[in-house]
């Protein structure tokens, strides 16, 4: 398994809404993340120790929270929030 980022919850619903422009963003800097999260944890399968803390991530436009398993090998987009002013 490698890493990847994906929707959960509610964010997927609302990435189905948001302009594409503010999306693009988003997922340009979950790949941030999962890059990140690959270097950090590089037998991320093999961890057994407590998953690290997520964050907040502000974007042009919202921003997003995000959480880290890492013996998934994922980062979870768990809220997404567009501001439409």
């Amino acid at each position: 398994m490698s890493w990847k980022w994906e929707y959960v919850f509610g964010a997927e619903e609302t990435a189905r809404t948001a302009p594409a422009g503010f999306l693009a963003e988003v997922e340009r800097r979950a790949d941030e993340l999962v890059r990140a999260a690959e270097a950090l944890h590089v037998h991320g399968r093999a961890h057994d120790g407590v998953d690290p803390r997520g964050g907040v991530v502000i974007v042009p436009g919202g921003m997003f929270t995000y959480q880290v398993v890492v013996r998934s090998e994922r980062v979870y987009i768990v809220q997404i929030t567009y501001l439409s002013f």
